[in-house]
C-alpha cells in the first residue's frame, strides 16, 4: 500500500482560508450507520475526527472501529474559491492509521477526495455515505412557480361551463 503524507494534507488546509461555508450553494452531508442506527451530519467545519473515542467530532459506535479511525479535511476547489470538497484520510490527524483501514466504494485505500454518494466502510455494519448537494438556484432568486398555488373549488368549474 502506498504511503500517504498526512502532514502535507493537514498543512495544506491550515494555510488556506476555509471560512467560505456560508458563501457557497453546496451542502455536504455524511450519513452514518453504526450499532446505534442512522445519524446525519451536515459538514461545515474545516476538520472532523471520526472514530469510537468520546472526543471525536463524529462518533462511531462499534467495537470494530478504532478510537481515531479517520479524519475529514475540507479543501478549496482550485477553479472556484467559494467551493470546496472533503478529503477523508485513514487514521488520526497525527498520521497514526486505524487498525482496520477504510474501504471506500469497495476498495481499501488510505485517503480519497470524496465524491457524491461515496460509500465509506469503517468496519462490519459501520458505514457512511457522503452526499454533495448542490443548489443550482442562485441566491436571492426564486422560481415564480414555487409560489404559484392555484386552488379550484369544484363548484366553480361548473359555473365556468355555463358562461
Amino acid at each position: 500500500m502506498a504511503a500517504y503524507d498526512t502532514k502535507k494534507i493537514f498543512n495544506y488546509h491550515s494555510s488556506t482560508d476555509l471560512s467560505m461555508a456560508a458563501e457557497t450553494n453546496e451542502n455536504h452531508l455524511l450519513i452514518i450507520e453504526d450499532d446505534q442506527g442512522r445519524k446525519e451530519f451536515s459538514l461545515e467545519q474545516p476538520v472532523y475526527s471520526i472514530g469510537r473515542d468520546r472526543e471525536c467530532n463524529i462518533r462511531l459506535m462499534s467495537q470494530f472501529v478504532s478510537r481515531r479511525h479517520a479524519t475529514l479535511v475540507r479543501l478549496p476547489r482550485d477553479h472556484n474559491s467559494h467551493s470546496y470538497y472533503y478529503r477523508i484520510v485513514d487514521g488520526d490527524a497525527k498520521g497514526k492509521p486505524s487498525s482496520n483501514g477504510l474501504m471506500i466504494n469497495g476498495r481499501k485505500i488510505p485517503a480519497r477526495d470524496l465524491k457524491n454518494e461515496d460509500e465509506i466502510v469503517f468496519g462490519p455494519q459501520v458505514r457512511a455515505i457522503y452526499y454533495l448537494l448542490r443548489n443550482t438556484q442562485r441566491l436571492g432568486q426564486t422560481d415564480s412557480s414555487e409560489y404559484d398555488i392555484t386552488l379550484i373549488n369544484p363548484g366553480m368549474a361548473e359555473d365556468l361551463e355555463d358562461v
